[in-house]
């Protein structure tokens, strides 16, 4: 395929149904989205083949598993150098326990998201980071206390609305 895929209103909508029921039948999908079984299957594989699609997953209720801990930390580099912002993001690209990397503007370089049994366990891994040399300079911790609600999908339609030129399809 050559060029970027155009997308229009349906083939937003299957992603945005996709994304909060990766398990949803064809059938269903087209029923949600307003084609027929036959076209849907067709735009969902032409979605996954030009790299919109990436994957499916289940989404867990960690708390029934146990308790964790999640935490926010800010990091600042001791330098800032294209090195610097490489060697750190190798490094931790390696660690479970970080599940968000976010190269931020403001007063620190990173906002990162790590996911722990505890404070204890948080702590061994910053730890670590630190021990490694890593450029780290210094971190802020954010214990999370609570999390009211925790969205697993993006607003599809609200954030990519189909331009007047798509196809209606």
């Amino acid at each position: 395929m050559t060029g970027p895929l155009k997308l229009d209103r349906l083939d937003l909508r299957i992603l945005s149904q996709l994304q909060k029921n990766g398990r949803i039948t064809n059938v269903d999908l087209a029923d949600a989205v307003g084609l027929s079984p036959s076209p849907c299957l067709i735009r969902v594989k032409r979605l996954e083949q030009a790299g919109y699609i990436v994957g499916y997953g289940a989404q867990l209720r960690l708390e029934k598993l146990g308790d964790t801990l999640t935490v926010f930390t800010e990091v600042t580099l001791s330098d800032h150098h294209r090195e610097d912002f490489v060697r750190f993001e190798t490094a931790i690209r390696e660690v479970d326990e970080i599940l968000e990397c976010h190269l931020v503007s403001g007063g620190y370089d990173y906002l990162l998201r790590f996911c722990t049994r505890g404070v204890n366990h948080y702590q061994s891994v910053i730890e670590g980071l630190l021990e490694r040399n890593i450029g780290i300079e210094k971190y802020f911790s954010f214990i999370v206390i609570k999390s009211p609600f925790v969205k697993n999908h993006y607003p599809i339609e609200r954030l990519f609305p189909p331009s007047s030129d798509s196809p209606a399809a």
